[in-house]
């Protein structure tokens, strides 16, 4: 019983905490000047690990974020826009220790004795596939990139769990974009 309440709970830990985001941009630029952006599409066409529906959610998650920031949507926008997604099949290792522990130093007629006792250790794997989401943006006209987000975490098996999560990674991932919200 206790080995599943710690697996549960470490479980727990990793879904809650796994995802990381980071990101940088080019502090010379001036991003107030930008209002539209273009979709250059998929790098080195690594949609094609995903399924339409993921797809669409990631694209109408980018839209609205975009749109929150008041920028539009153009053929010939002044910011492009490439995503880049990587998926790892990782394996987590979790041990839990049992010590059934004898007795304590004892003293006896003719000598002192140290109780035996005995630990068993239990191992777990857990599969999971690790997602790596990267959004590298550029200036249209001069071609240079200007910023870039990477959002790293584990990707949620059940569809209804991942049309939840992607847009909240989306917005952790455009969280320190440098044109903010309209308000």
């Amino acid at each position: 019983m206790k080995t599943l309440f710690t697996f549960t709970l470490i479980l727990f830990a990793t879904t809650l905490f796994a995802q990381k985001v980071t990101s940088d941009y080019d502090k010379d630029t001036d991003f107030s000047g930008y209002k539209t952006y273009q979709f250059l599409g998929w790098q080195n066409d690594s949609d094609e690990i995903m399924n339409d529906l993921d797809k669409n959610r990631l694209r109408d998650a980018f839209k609205a974020e975009m749109d929150a920031r008041n920028m539009v949507l153009s053929e010939n926008g002044d910011m492009a826009i490439s995503l880049f997604i990587v998926v790892d099949h990782k394996t987590s290792t979790t041990a839990y220790s049992n010590y059934y522990g004898g007795s304590n130093y004892r003293y006896r007629r003719g000598g002192s004795h140290w109780g035996g006792g005995y630990a068993t250790t239990t191992y777990t794997e857990n599969d999971y596939l690790e997602g790596t989401l990267v959004m590298d943006v550029f200036d249209a006209e001069s071609k240079e990139q200007i910023w870039q987000a990477v959002a790293k975490g584990t990707i949620k098996e059940k569809p209804e769990k991942r049309a939840k999560s992607i847009p909240k990674t989306v917005g952790k991932l455009m969280k320190k974009f440098p044109i903010p919200k309209a308000k």
